[in-house]
Order: C-alpha cells, then structure tokens, then sequence
C-alpha cells in the first residue's frame, strides 16, 4: 500500500492523524475532569452538549473504551505511516530517527499540549466531543463493548467490580468547603448564613436559650399591678406564666389576644383562661433537630428542662433564626450593653453575655465547647470566684477582673488577641 501512494499524500496525513490523536486525548482529559455537580446543573438546565456528557460518564468504561480505541487506532497508524515516509526518504537508518521524532511530536502536540487545555477548560472541550461520542458509541458499540467485556473480566479476576457510577452525595464538611471556595460567586452575607446552617446540628439549645435568671415572665402571685406592669412594659409578645418561681410555669401567654380586653377585664383569672400549654424540651436538643420540631408542632416558644425536669431557660423559634441570619429583632439601643470600647485594643465586657454573641459580634475566638457565659468559663478556669485584679490568658485574650461579687464575676476587660493562643492562668 505504501508504494501505491504518493509519499506527498503520505506526509499530508500525518497532521490529520495528529489531529485525531490529540483529539481523543484532550477529550478523555476534559470528560474526566468535569465537575459533576455543575454537569448536572447544566444538563437540568437544557444544555445539550452537558446532557450527552452526563449520559456518557454514567458508564465511563464505555466511553473510555471508545476513546482508547479511537486514539491506539490512530497512534498505531502514525507509527506504520511514519515508518513507511522514513523508509521512503532515508531507507532503515531514517527510520530509527522517525520513531523518535514521531514520539517527541506526539508528546507536545498530541498529549502534553491538548490535554493541558482540556485540564483548564474541561467544559469547552468536553461538552463538542460529547456531541461526537454519543453517536459513534452507537455505531461501535459491538467493538467496544467486546473491548470492555474483556477489559471487564480482567478486572473481574483482581475483585474489581464493574458498575454504573453514581453522584456521591456530599458531606457536611464538603459543603462547607463548596461554600468557602465560592468566593464572589455568593456574596459574604450569603455564605455566612450558608455555614450557619449547616452549623446548626453542632449547635444546641443549651447555646442561645435565654437562661433560667433571665427569663422574664409572670408570676401569678403578684400584686394585680405588678402583673400589669409586666404586660405593658413587654418586649416579647409571648410570656411564661408560673406561680412562685419559674420551674413551676402553667403556661404561654400571647400578649396578642389581651388586645381587645379592657383594662378592668385584666384579672389573673382572665390570663389564666388564654394559656396555652407550656412546650418542654430537653437540654442538649439540636438546633437543627428543634427547627423541626417547633415548625411540627406549629409552635415558637420552648422551655428547656433537664434531666431532672427543672427548667434552665427558654429558647425560641427568632433564637434559631438568628442563629442563620443574625440579629434581627434587637432593640438598637440595646446593641453592645455587654461590651464597652475603651480604646482600640480593650473592652469592658458583661461576664455574664453569652459566648457565641461575643465571638460573633466581637469577631472573637473564645472557647465555646464548655461554659455558655464568660462569667462560667473564668470560673471553670480558675476553680474559684476570682478578685478584682487578677489577671489571666484564655486562648490568647488576657482577661482583666474588673468587678465580682459573692457568686460570680460581673465585669471584665477583654484586651487584644496575643499572636499565639494559648489558656493560662
């Protein structure tokens, strides 16, 4: 056959071949190196050339067969061709060098070059060579499902097992990394909210309750006017009810359905009649799992109670939320009473604010996997209510006691974080 054909016809081939060659290889690259999620998105979006790719790689031996076929097929033809142009031109000892020549050639333009492209630009070059493999999977099919079956019982014999892929589910930490590597794709507010929510079954009740000595509430064994002055002096539309102290509550008043009552009709006996019945959960629920319950139930106010059955706070559905989107409901005036600036690298802080709400206000990094407040995990550290005065160092803040009494610290200053954490005393 090489003597029949002109060596100009011969040497004309070569690019084609080349082509071909670099062709199924940077197409393998590209399909390979696809994102499946994003494949998916596209393909559910109407995308033709995602649509064939998708179908393609849920049997990838398939079309990896196809594209070794093709491209073996042509690398073999090019090294016939080769040899025969060579013998041609310089006779045995040309040949020799064509061979390097050929494997350098096919390296760079072939292999190295295309499949760097595709490895930048996997979409651009899969999505065409998709358009192309689906119907010449269908013309080879005998081909190249003999080549697979072979391929296949090799496999078969070292315990490989041959099956249809499936898009693995992502984990939770894998979506927290999806989310970070957005960057300006999801603006920060977004992705903020994003990792809160995937946060909220590390995060529990105990968390962002409104503690037991908090809770404002009404107790029914006050004078008519005091109970009155709770009611209108309110800022939360629901209030528990309870006789002598909170662990013994009898119900939730909404504040909404005293709307149409007179003020003389404003007797305990009237308020009692509006209750509805009080909602316990335990402590150590997570947020997550307590979103679900409070949508469930078609509630929005919980009492959280122990393993004893006594109540350590309240925790609300606007607790939750906050908890993904941030404050939202707080009095303005009230913003920062629990910390005070005295310059640019100190601040007075309420020993009693929760942690969570100055790590998240604050931009801090104080411990949140123990004591709820500041006051409890000084106390922790120290084993003892400390004096005003001492000094000491939790997770590279140096914390100053500023005032305590009997049973607990009341004010700290907070300086700027040391350049390497530590908890000292």
């Amino acid at each position: 056959m090489g003597n029949d054909v002109p060596l100009a016809g011969l040497i004309g081939l070569l690019p084609v071949l080349l082509l071909l060659s670099a062709f199924f290889s940077g197409s393998e690259t590209a399909l390979m190196s696809l994102n499946r999620y994003q494949l998916r998105h596209k393909s559910r979006e109407g995308h033709r050339g995602a649509r064939l790719a998708e179908n393609l790689l849920k049997r990838p031996d398939r079309v990896i067969g196809l594209i070794l076929l093709g491209n073996n097929l042509v690398n073999f033809s090019m090294a016939s061709l080769v040899g025969i142009i060579t013998y041609k031109v310089g006779g045995e000892s040309a040949a020799a060098f064509g061979t390097i020549a050929l494997t350098l050639v096919v390296l760079v333009f072939s292999e190295t070059a295309p499949k760097t492209l595709a490895a930048l630009h996997p979409e651009r070059v899969a999505f065409p060579a998709a358009m192309i493999y689906y119907p010449l999977l269908k013309i080879t099919y005998p081909l190249v499902w003999l080549t697979n079956l072979c391929a296949n019982g090799v496999l078969f014999l070292f315990g490989v097992r041959a099956s249809h892929t499936e898009l693995q589910a992502l984990t939770r930490e894998e979506l927290r990394t999806v989310v970070h590597e957005a960057g300006s794709r999801i603006s920060s507010r977004y992705r903020t909210m994003l990792i809160s929510i995937l946060d909220l079954e590390k995060v529990t009740v105990d968390d962002v309750m409104v503690p037991h000595n908090e809770i404002i509430g009404i107790d029914l064994d006050n004078e008519d006017d005091e109970v009155e002055k709770i009611v209108s002096n309110s800022e939360h539309t629901r209030l528990p009810v309870y006789r002598d102290n909170i662990d013994k509550v009898i119900g939730i008043l909404h504040l909404r359905k005293l709307a149409n009552l007179a003020r003389q009709d404003m007797t305990k006996a009237t308020l009692q009649r509006l209750l509805t019945e009080p909602y316990f959960v335990p402590e150590g629920t997570p947020l997550s799992t307590q979103l679900i319950q409070f949508q469930r139930r078609r509630e929005r106010i919980a009492m959280v109670v122990d393993e004893y059955g006594d109540i350590q706070g309240i925790v609300t559905l606007e607790d939750i939320l906050e908890e993904i989107v941030g404050e939202f409901t707080t009095d303005p005036a009230d913003d920062g009473d629990d910390v005070v600036s005295e310059g640019s690298n100190t601040f007075l802080v309420d020993a009693t604010a929760n942690i969570r709400e100055l790590n998240r206000s604050q931009n801090w990094d104080l411990p949140t996997d123990g004591p709820k407040t500041l006051n409890g995990l000084i106390v922790e550290l120290l084993e003892t209510i400390p004096k005003p005065g001492t000094c000491l160092n939790i997770n590279g803040y140096p914390i100053e006691i500023v005032e305590t009494d009997e049973n607990r610290v009341r004010s700290v200053r907070v300086g700027q974080r040391d350049a390497d954490p530590a908890i000292s005393e």
